[in-house]
């Protein structure tokens, strides 16, 4: 195995994780900055308050997005596997 091909499928890897991720991060970040928002406008300083809705928007986006995330880590998957025996070799 080369350190070009480690750094491949480390660059690969890191790929996959942010491409799956991305969706998930992203509501929770829309979701906290609309929250934190009203809470500065309603002067409501209550820390729990954003749990609910980040996890219910979390939670919503895993069954919009989950079987393309999951199609997206067993394709990758699926690609790693078969490339053992030219990795070993």
């Amino acid at each position: 195995m080369t350190p070009e091909t480690v750094m491949t499928m480390g660059r690969q890897a890191m790929e996959v994780t942010l491409m799956v991720a991305a969706p998930l991060l992203l509501v929770a970040l829309v979701i906290g900055l609309v929250v934190s928002i009203f809470q500065a406008a309603t002067q409501i300083n209550e820390a729990t308050l954003s749990f609910i809705p980040k996890l219910v928007g979390v939670f919503v986006t895993m069954v919009v997005a989950g079987p393309w995330m999951i199609s997206v880590m067993v394709d990758y998957m699926r690609q790693v596997l078969t490339g053992i025996p030219s990795l070993v070799s």
